[in-house]
């Protein structure tokens, strides 16, 4: 079983680079232009989705390899504050979590990668719709169709799976890929 599930999920690594490379760059393109103008990457997402947008987060902020050390990319990920999240989920529900914190902090030029399997995470969503407003790039990540949160991206990594788990891990090396991509395009590699 371990061996299948390994080699499933190798297939949809593949597939995704397939289908997803030429997109991937411009959302590498997107949030390096975003960094060079003093913008900031956001990321947001539910459950494991929260887990990589913290990842992806430290990888920017941190460095991607510890064997090239660079100066820090500034982003945030959204999922962090547990005091702000519990409070405004206590007082206003839990939808409102992320789009309060992109009307808050985000500004127009940023970037915000809206992390959904489904694609239909309304506090994402909701995310997503306030970061267009305010002129902020959306990348959504999601998987097979984009669901509801395909029409407020501009730029749309849909992984060509209905399986969770390899769509995530598939999200995690896209973001990894995009990271270094960004790393390159800045000049700090």
């Amino acid at each position: 079983m371990i061996k299948e599930l390994l080699l499933a999920s190798a297939a949809v690594k593949e597939q995704t680079a397939n289908k997803l490379s030429e997109t991937a760059d411009k959302a590498a393109e997107a949030i390096a232009q975003s960094l060079q103008s003093g913008g900031k990457l956001m990321l947001c997402g539910n459950g494991g989705s929260a887990g990589d947008s913290q990842h992806l987060a430290a990888e920017f902020v941190a460095t991607l390899d510890h064997r090239n050390p660079r100066d820090g990319l500034a982003a945030i990920a959204l999922t962090t504050d547990t005091s702000l999240i519990t409070a405004f989920s206590n007082d206003f529900g839990f939808d409102g979590i992320y789009d309060r914190q992109v009307q808050t902090l985000g500004k127009s030029g940023d970037v915000l990668i809206a992390i959904s399997t489904s694609g239909n995470s309304e506090n994402v969503i909701r995310a997503a719709k306030v970061a267009r407003e305010k002129q902020i790039t959306v990348i959504g990540m999601t998987g097979e169709d984009g669901g509801k949160l395909a029409a407020d991206s501009d730029i749309l990594l849909n992984v060509p799976s209905s399986k969770t788990m390899h769509i995530q891990e598939a999200h995690i090396a896209l973001g990894h890929a995009i990271t270094a991509s960004v790393e390159q395009k800045l000049n700090l590699l």
